[in-house]
């Protein structure tokens, strides 16, 4: 008789513990766990396998688990499915445009086993971006007083469309979107539009941050080959730049021209001098590093799974804190240098606001971009209830660590005897190629990036391939004309304009017209009409946050 109570289909195998979907940790006493489900390919890509992640046959069959839990209470265990209908064990990873990877360890039906601490953690390290590298910049065109409050503005708009993005999903009635990415929402309220233009506006978030990516390489490894030539041939450089004394030495590599700093110096010391010359001539910022680094990504491009480079997501979280280490570190050495002038602008200062801000808030927009992978993120939470909590506590810790190294940079950069203009779009320029601590952030963030970038070029060959051709990798033909047209992309920015702020800033500002301020508001306000609720008061708001996001792009090309 005791058999008789127990459910006709359950697990089968050994300890229920060992098993889980797509190796995915799950709660043995939540059964509803245990249900096959298909993942579309939208934001979340499998990096194991560019085949369709669940056979037709298991899609079909998660088709009629849904079906099927529908017609009994959660509790009932009478239709659990057992695991031989289950997918195959698979790797799901969640991808930020900013570079950053993570690997999914649970359902997708908010029963994951991350605590709302890591679940804060992991959305602060998919923020922390390259953005960050200008953010001293940023102030410095906004103007101190003005670029805090901005980055504080910033901070709570971004935060609200990104609640409205996390909400969107449950204002559908009469659709289990349990498994929906926000992709698929916008495809729900606008159709095929919503979709490709969707794609459109990832393409630009993915392949911008690319950009930026290969610009800060040539950068760094420009400023690292640099610094081990000059170590192991005894040979102290100086560069022909302003700059301060002593053994905290920061420069101002904007006064020399109107361009970056090439390679120009001053040779000291014991050497030779022509082969001096020689490396100066073939190891250029601009001219030659940049295509050294094709011989090294591009095959990795074209790697048809790139899971190996997704065990290094870690060094993002390593290269922020080292890199709030050394803002530290520099600021106690520098000291304080500041003077308020709140309009006008003199010869070492810059006034407190500056008709220029807008450039700041373009570098945010893409600083604080979550909105196209927060719901996965959140998915993995094990208290959903805590999921607006959690998203603010992220947001809050990810403005107060762009405002300590945006403040402290702009605070301590010596002035006099170098003006603030002078602060760089990537403030390590700031510090010579010699500087030991500077030399150990370009290795960090270069070996970083290196692993990273191969990740943005799957999920861009992924959501563009898979829709033209209905596979992630067509053939190598494809592959290699999509990757040497990024690659190309890349290289000319970093030939021709390597400036990562107004990269940053027009990517940002253009890709978060459509995710931050646009998509959210728009299907909010559809859902509100179509229920009945719609009022003027939120009429009014959310259409002015859409032409907030519409200035914010056309400000980008005006200033």
């Amino acid at each position: 008789m005791e058999e008789d109570t127990k459910p006709i289909l359950v697990p089968v195998g050994g300890d229920e513990s060992n098993y889980g979907i797509m190796n995915i940790q799950f709660n043995p006493e939540d059964y509803k766990c245990k249900r096959p489900f298909h993942v579309e390919p939208t934001n979340i890509v499998s990096v194991n396998d560019d085949m369709q992640r669940v056979t037709d046959e298991a899609s079909a069959m998660n088709k009629r688990i849904h079906y099927y839990s529908r017609l009994t209470s959660p509790a009932d265990r009478a239709l659990i499915a057992p695991d031989h209908v289950l997918p195959a064990p698979d790797e799901i990873y969640v991808y930020s445009p900013l570079g950053t990877a993570f690997k999914v360890d649970s359902c997708t039906d908010g029963y994951g086993k991350n605590s709302s601490l890591v679940t804060i953690f992991m959305i602060w390290n998919t923020m922390m971006g390259t953005s960050i590298l200008s953010i001293p910049w940023g102030i410095k065109q906004a103007g101190f007083t003005s670029g805090i409050i901005l980055i504080l503005l910033m901070g709570i708009l971004t935060l609200y469309c990104c609640y409205r993005v996390v909400k969107s999903r449950q204002m559908i009635p009469l659709t289990d979107t349990s498994n929906w990415e926000f992709p698929d929402v916008c495809k729900y309220y606008f159709g095929s539009f919503g979709q490709w233009t969707s794609l459109l506006f990832s393409m630009v978030s993915l392949v911008g941050a690319m950009v930026v990516y290969w610009v800060l390489m040539s950068n760094f490894l420009f400023n690292t080959g640099k610094f081990i030539y000059n170590f192991v041939h005894d040979i102290n450089v100086t560069d022909i730049v302003p700059g301060t004394n002593g053994s905290n030495k920061v420069i101002c590599p904007s006064a020399a021209s109107d361009h970056p700093p090439q390679n120009r110096t001053v040779m000291f010391s014991s050497g030779n001098r022509t082969g001096f010359e020689l490396f100066e001539e073939w190891w250029d910022k601009s001219k030659t590093v940049p295509f050294y680094l094709i011989a090294v990504l591009l095959p990795l491009l074209n790697l048809k799974s790139p899971s190996f480079f997704a065990k290094f997501n870690v060094l993002g979280t390593v290269s922020v804190v080292y890199l709030v280490f050394l803002v530290t570190i520099k600021a106690a050495h520098l000291g304080m240098h500041l003077e308020f002038n709140w309009f006008t602008e003199n010869e070492f200062f810059v006034p407190e606001f500056r008709i220029l801000f807008p450039q700041l808030t373009g570098v945010l927009t893409l600083a604080f971009f979550i909105h196209n992978c927060v719901i996965t993120l959140l998915q993995n939470n094990r208290n959903q209830e805590n999921n607006v909590r959690d998203l603010s506590i992220a947001y809050f810790l990810v403005g107060l660590t762009y405002l300590y190294v945006g403040v402290i940079i702009f605070a301590s950069f010596p002035s006099p005897p170098l003006s603030k203009e002078c602060i760089e779009q990537n403030f390590l320029d700031n510090f010579p190629s010699d500087d030991i601590m500077s030399f150990v952030a370009r290795i960090f963030l270069l070996f970083q990036m290196m692993t990273v970038y191969p990740l943005l070029g799957y999920l861009a060959r992924v959501q563009l391939l898979r829709q033209f051709f209905g596979s992630a990798y067509p053939s190598l033909f494809h592959v290699l004309i999509l990757n040497l047209a990024i690659v190309g992309a890349g290289v000319a920015m970093a030939r021709f304009y390597p400036n990562i702020g107004g990269i940053i800033r027009y990517s940002g500002a253009t890709c978060g017209l459509a995710f931050v301020f646009v998509y959210p508001s728009l299907i909010y306000m559809i859902s509100l009409h179509r229920a009945g609720q719609l009022t003027w008061p939120a009429l009014i708001i959310h259409i002015s946050i859409i032409l907030l996001g519409l200035a914010n792009l056309i400000a980008q090309f005006l200033l």
